[in-house]
């Protein structure tokens, strides 16, 4: 009872036709479900769907565990409560849209369906996407990730909640002895696996394809859509990938078991706990980020989830070989408080440190003469950094996979009260993609609008065939070791160059002495 493989049902549950949407129950494994309307009546939104059993009590810190059925038939009209974390109205550049809404509770595996088909026999594409915010917050109902936009574009769409911070991630060395894996750690992730399981058994009774699966993220979703193609537990669960914000070089994670188990140690030794029933009795407000003290558990190579880091199973070949999207914002660093802030004096500081040698060569190239220049040269460097690392992780990657990669750079600013300060800011794509401007209170335009639709086509397009390009858009090349080129999308919708060829050389350098 202990394996995830348990969490695949061995009959089939697509038992009533979607016909007339919201006002018929539909089965899947563990009952009867009847979903809601949305906004456009056309699309029935099923909403806290239980994937797996509460992971509360003695299930705290285990793998995901089959969910208990129930009798009759069960309402799926309002989110469940977000997994442990501290709620936030905003912060930085992500307003309200950007936040997950309502409560928290350990009792939180639970995820989301938007879905327009009339029948379980449409086998439309499907779409899991996973939340970003750190492995240490986040929900499957953040406005932003609404589905209806895409669903009335013929996907259905999937959100998903999984375990994060310290009860998604915690380590310690009683935990590896009772999982039976040598393993602990990675819950969130594991969480993960049984969503897509849930999926794979339970999304043709929502007119989806389950041969058709996209997984895809942003940030820390873009994060855990790499270490799902790298790990053995996820192999056969998706065809696709998209992963915003979130490719380079350096894929990691870069800690082990034994070193977080440690912490782990000092973490139960700050709350003077003995023993794994002391640790499961702490309150779980306590237990959410961030934590008082030095800690912090995030994902690792855990010996059963990640048998080792994704660029050694890519290097390998060990992954799930699939069609991959991948792309950046063009201020990804804005939300941080000193971007493009540097003192001139400092930035060029900075460099000779870092770039030792090449210093010279890379201020002739990025100068720093003024306060406006250093400012320019630290957010450009920073950008042609991020789309090289990009390149050349698509170039490795081509060595042990055979699959496309589709890469591109967002450009456009959304407007409104951020648009100044963060500009095109990490996972400001977002509402383009979902096509759900309407889930933001900003001034759209028709220009956002036009993006929007393009955006969201481009994806669908992925989605249902695992390539971008389809009727009415601009060609969107797959990546190319031979070619340094990116897709630019925004304002303006061509391929474009990472960056001269003087600045490749440089940086091509740089990054092969120090690949993060």
């Amino acid at each position: 009872m202990r394996n995830l493989t348990v969490l695949l049902p061995a009959i089939l549950t697509v038992l009533m036709p979607l016909a007339g949407a919201a006002h018929e129950p539909v089965r899947v494994q563990g009952g009867l479900l009847l979903g809601a309307p949305g906004l456009d009546p056309s699309v029935t939104v099923f909403k806290g769907v239980p994937y797996a059993a509460p992971p509360v009590g003695d299930l705290r810190w285990r793998a995901p565990q089959p969910l208990t059925p129930w009798d009759g038939v069960r309402k799926a009209d309002q989110f469940s409560a977000n997994c442990v974390q501290r709620l936030r109205d905003s912060v930085g550049p992500w307003t309200s849209e950007y936040q997950p809404h309502g409560t928290v509770s350990e009792d939180c595996l639970y995820l989301n369906v938007w879905t327009a088909a009339t029948s379980a026999k449409d086998k439309r594409p499907v779409l899991v996407y996973i939340h970003g915010g750190a492995f240490t917050d986040g929900s499957g109902n953040v406005p932003v990730y609404d589905g209806e936009g895409l669903a009335k574009k013929g996907v259905v769409v999937v959100t998903i909640n999984y375990r994060v911070g310290l009860l998604g991630f915690f380590t310690h060395p009683d935990l590896t002895k009772e999982s039976g894996h040598a393993s602990s750690g990675n819950y969130g992730l594991l969480d993960q696996v049984a969503a897509l399981r849930w999926v794979k058994a339970n999304i043709a009774a929502f007119g989806g394809d389950p041969t058709r699966v996209t997984i895809a993220g942003q940030s820390a979703g873009a994060a855990s859509v790499h270490y799902l193609t790298a790990s053995p537990l996820a192999k056969g669960l998706f065809a696709r990938a998209i992963a915003e914000s979130g490719s380079s070089l350096h894929m990691g994670p870069g800690k082990t078991l034994a070193q977080s188990e440690q912490d782990g140690v000092r973490f139960a030794e700050s709350r003077n706990a003995r023993s794994l029933r002391q640790l499961r009795s702490l309150p779980a407000g306590a237990l959410a980020s961030p934590l008082s003290g030095d800690f912090s558990f995030r994902p690792i190579v855990d010996g059963w989830f990640l048998r080792r880091s994704v660029d050694e199973v890519f290097a390998k070949g060990e992954q799930s070989d699939v069609p991959t999207l991948t792309g950046w914002t063009f201020d990804e660093g804005s939300f941080d408080t000193g971007y493009g802030k540097t003192p001139a004096d400092e930035f060029r500081k900075q460099v000779q440190q870092r770039a030792g040698a090449l210093a010279d060569a890379f201020l002739r190239l990025y100068p720093a003469g003024t306060r406006d220049e250093a400012a320019e040269s630290q957010k450009a460097s920073r950008r042609d950094q991020s789309l090289l690392s990009m390149h050349m992780w698509a170039a490795n990657r081509a060595r042990t996979g055979k699959t496309a990669v589709f890469t591109y750079l967002f450009t456009h600013p959304q407007p409104g009260p951020t648009q100044d300060t963060y500009r095109v800011f990490h996972s400001s794509e977002l509402p383009y993609v979902f096509n759900n401007l309407n889930k933001s209170d900003r001034p759209w335009t028709a220009t956002d609008r036009k993006i929007a639709e393009e955006l969201s086509g481009y994806w669908v397009n992925f989605i249902r065939t695992g390539d971008p390009k389809g009727a009415g858009l601009p060609l969107w090349p797959a990546s190319s070791a031979a070619s340094a080129t990116t897709m630019e999308l925004g304002d303006r919708t061509l391929p474009r160059p990472i960056a001269d060829q003087p600045k490749l050389n440089l940086l091509k350098q740089l990054l092969a002495a120090d690949p993060r």
